[in-house]
């Protein structure tokens, strides 16, 4: 039996159960074996498919294929699950067989509250005291800590709604380093894989709007780093070298406080650096910060981020009172349009008035876009933006966590822990239900086999249990 950082080759385990005749190296690798046996863990290879951003490696949190099971509880397929210190929505990635999550941490262990806990706290309190700003190495097949790394210890200079956190922000790799961005204290940090810092960069920390803080995540294009920093203050849009942190161009924006993140969107045309502000959407060169296009009159501030099927970008927003557009965007889309419902600008595919997701992210499955809003699914042909359906959710909570999906299912995930597996396609059918006991508004991560599911209290590893096959356990 080969075992190499705590990966088990399965198909070499009872040659190898038959050839070891030390006792002391029988023993050591039976009780090994026979741990992961009675766990019924999955073996984990090292051939992963890596999640390196938020919402996967395209960004829209497509999967193609099943990825994971379709069920799961505290007791059924739970692989393991690992308390994370601190608080923070940051979604975890995967690199190989490591996980990387980021959390903010005081004294005091603070964990974000709910909708319902958030609305009767409105005002925030500012902090008073440091908070230590981690970046956290888990292993992908067990959840032990690697290790941790102290990025910063910091005190934030501004108030955040109770239902946020300090480390909302999802951090992004390039296989060599992993880039986190904090920024309620305006810092980017690039650290090695193995826990090693590379370099620090203090692009600065700007009020929010209604103080609810921040959430716009990272974005990756080769060797840049891209952060919407839109805010209440001072917005701008900078891209970073990833080598050395250094600024290689900025651009300021009009937009005020606005928590989508930045979207790579290629296309036929061109590749263009989708930001998604109040009232407008840019699409700029990522090589040169030009500005390609911007559509105006898109109503409010994004909570939401935008999705894509390949060709078209779909994205929308909601206010607290209202829903607003959902718009699909063509690759033709030029100049500097205004968005017009009756008379749609060219470039702009499609637009529905009142089609807009809340804070919940779109996802685009075949031939169809998903969008969640007020406890309700709806259902849109991609071509067309003919409504398919909109249905209810039965009992559902407040939704936060973008959605994910694959080519048969549709995935959704309310803040209580109770997740939505549906049909893909024009029909509304709930074919799941699934529930964990905590509280959720981060968006999973996936890797072959695995879904990683991040709580206010732990991080849960979400796994299909299978023994070892075909294997005679020997004794000693």
């Amino acid at each position: 039996m080969k075992v190499d950082d705590g990966i088990i080759m399965p198909n070499r385990i009872c040659s190898s159960f038959a050839s070891i005749k030390k006792g002391r190296i029988f023993m050591r690798t039976f009780t090994f074996t026979f741990g992961w046996l009675l766990a019924g863990t999955l073996f984990v290879s090292e051939s992963l498919a890596d999640w390196p951003q938020f919402r996967g490696p395209s960004g829209n949190g497509y999967l193609g294929e099943l990825n994971h099971p379709t069920q799961w509880s505290m007791e059924e397929n739970l692989a393991w699950s690992q308390p994370i210190p601190g608080g923070g929505w940051a979604s975890p990635i995967i690199v190989g067989n490591r996980i990387f999550i980021t959390t903010a941490v005081d004294s005091k262990n603070t964990k974000p509250l709910g909708h319902a806990g958030g609305v009767r706290n409105m005002r925030g309190k500012k902090p008073t005291e440091p908070f230590d700003f981690k970046l956290i190495c888990l292993n992908l097949v067990d959840g032990s800590t690697e290790w941790e790394k102290n990025i910063v210890q910091e005190q934030p200079k501004y108030a955040i709604h109770p239902s946020n956190t300090y480390s909302t922000e999802s951090p992004v790799t390039d296989g060599k380093h992993v880039f986190c961005y904090f920024a309620t204290i305006g810092k980017i940090a690039a650290v090695s894989l193995k826990g090693k810092l590379a370099w620090t960069v203090n692009i600065g920390a700007f009020p929010s709007g209604n103080g609810f803080g921040t959430g716009s995540s990272l974005a990756l294009l080769e060797d840049t780093l891209f952060i919407q920093c839109d805010n209440d203050k001072d917005s701008f849009v900078v891209a970073l070298d990833t080598a050395t942190g250094k600024e290689k161009w900025k651009r300021k924006r009009s937009s005020r406080t606005s928590w989508s993140s930045p979207y790579i969107w290629k296309h036929e045309k061109r590749t263009d650096l989708v930001i998604c502000g109040s009232g407008t959407v840019t699409g700029y060169d990522p090589a040169t910060g030009k500005t390609n296009w911007q559509l105006t009159n898109t109503s409010s501030a994004f909570t939401a981020s935008p999705a894509s099927d390949g060709k078209y970008i779909f994205l929308g927003n909601s206010g607290p009172f209202r829903q607003g557009p959902l718009i699909a965007i063509g690759p033709e889309i030029t100049g500097e349009p205004r968005l017009d419902t009756s008379k749609l600008p060219k470039g702009v595919i499609w637009a529905k008035l009142r089609g807009g997701p809340g804070m919940s992210s779109p996802v685009a499955s075949g031939n169809y876009i998903y969008v969640s809003s007020r406890g309700f699914l709806s259902c849109y042909n991609t071509k067309t933006g003919q409504e398919a359906y909109k249905s209810r959710l039965p009992s559902s909570k407040s939704i936060a966590a973008s959605m994910w999906a694959d080519d048969e299912h549709v995935f959704l995930m309310d803040e209580s822990g109770k997740a939505y597996v549906v049909k893909a396609g024009p029909e509304f059918k709930i074919v799941g239900e699934n529930d964990l006991d905590d509280l959720f508004w981060s968006t999973p991560a996936v890797t072959k086999g695995t879904l990683l599911l991040r709580g206010a209290n732990k991080l849960y590893c979400i796994r299909e249990k299978k023994p070892l096959p075909n294997c005679e356990i020997l004794g000693p």
